[in-house]
């Protein structure tokens, strides 16, 4: 059954405070000095609180790399061609890229959505073509310095997309999604959304993204300019503000995060991408932040204005840039790792040490 957005969000609710209230109490009592793990405590508690146990488990995850391309690449935004955006869709079903070799490292499967890629693949041609889900809502958006990226419709069919897809993996058995995305010039849209949601000046906000020069870096932030000036989004409205300066791969990340929190499923987001489609999905249902974890710290320089807003504290921070999920994805070992903490070390009681 197809839901609407209306209904999405309905069926989206708190994580579960009995829950967290008891993992809190477990924590507490283990035998080691309080909270001698640090921020492992508190991952493995939200688990609990997102999966309504004392008991949380991973079985299966996946890396949902969202691609799409975006029309304001024409501002001379950044220094690679937009051609890469279709080349490294076809990098990633071979299994290549970052993401291949970190995905591989932390047992998640890989899968590639075309939410929008200017060039039209052939999946049958392609090796491993059956991990690519086709699933265009445009070819490219339209260039948003000079008017709206895409349509309201466009960016409804963004988010809900990106809601199936995540919840087609959920129903297959994934309980923890990792956001990825692909698309030359994204850095630009995700900052515009950083922008207009943080209230932060566009110099805190653009980075260099896949490494401009002075010049381009000084178009970029002009391009930011322009097109929240002549667009003028409603950050409290999370698909006005898409489809004003977003990509439709930012939708799609915004529907895999109402997805995990619909689902009651956790999801794990990567870097500056992904976290502007966590941003656009806290606007639609602000519930649904209670079910992402932040995977990482990006080298970009807004993101991390971009997790205050949020209220997320990274798990990590390594200086990544490369996007892909890669960040995400490495988290997840830390979060299992949290989740063996929370269900496997003692307490004092059951192995009869006696607390000071």
């Amino acid at each position: 059954m197809d839901l609407s957005l209306q209904q999405i969000t309905d069926g989206i609710h708190p994580a579960n405070p009995q829950s967290l209230s008891q993992a809190r109490e477990r924590t507490a009592r283990l035998v080691m000095p309080p909270r001698a793990l640090g921020r492992l405590h508190e991952i493995g508690e939200r688990l609990c609180g997102i999966q309504g146990t004392l008991t949380p488990a991973i079985r299966r995850k996946a890396v949902l790399v969202m691609a799409a391309d975006h029309g304001v690449v024409a501002e001379g935004i950044s220094a690679f061609p937009q051609e890469v955006t279709g080349a490294m869709i076809q990098t990633f079903l071979a299994g290549g890229a970052g993401i291949n070799a970190i995905a591989r490292h932390v047992g998640a499967e890989v899968w590639v959505a075309d939410m929008g890629i200017i060039p039209d693949l052939d999946a049958a041609s392609l090796k491993n073509g059956n991990r690519l889900l086709v699933r265009k809502v445009g070819h490219g958006t339209r260039n948003f310095a000079r008017g709206p990226a895409m349509t309201l419709e466009e960016a409804r069919q963004a988010v809900l997309t990106g809601f199936e897809l995540a919840s087609s993996l959920i129903r297959k058995g994934v309980d923890l999604l990792g956001t990825g995305d692909m698309g030359i010039g994204n850095t630009t849209p995700s900052a515009a959304i950083g922008a207009a949601v943080t209230s932060k000046s566009l110099e805190e906000m653009v980075g260099r993204g896949t490494g401009v020069d002075d010049a381009g870096l000084s178009r970029k932030r002009e391009a930011i300019r322009r097109g929240l000036d002549l667009n003028r989004p409603d950050p409290r409205d999370g698909l006005d503000l898409l489809a004003k300066v977003g990509g439709f791969e930012i939708g799609g990340i915004a529907g895999i995060v109402l997805a995990g929190a619909h689902h009651r499923k956790p999801v794990v987001v990567d870097g500056f991408i992904s976290t502007a489609g966590a941003l656009i999905a806290q606007a639609i249902c602000p519930r649904a932040i209670d079910y992402v974890f932040a995977g990482h710290c990006s080298e970009e320089p807004g993101h991390r204005h971009m997790l205050d807003h949020l209220k997320l504290a990274p798990i990590l921070n390594l200086g990544m840039r490369l996007g892909e999920g890669t960040g995400g994805a490495l988290a997840m070992n830390v979060i299992e790792a949290a989740i063996k903490v929370m269900t496997e070390v003692m307490t004092f009681d059951e192995a009869g040490v006696p607390e000071k």
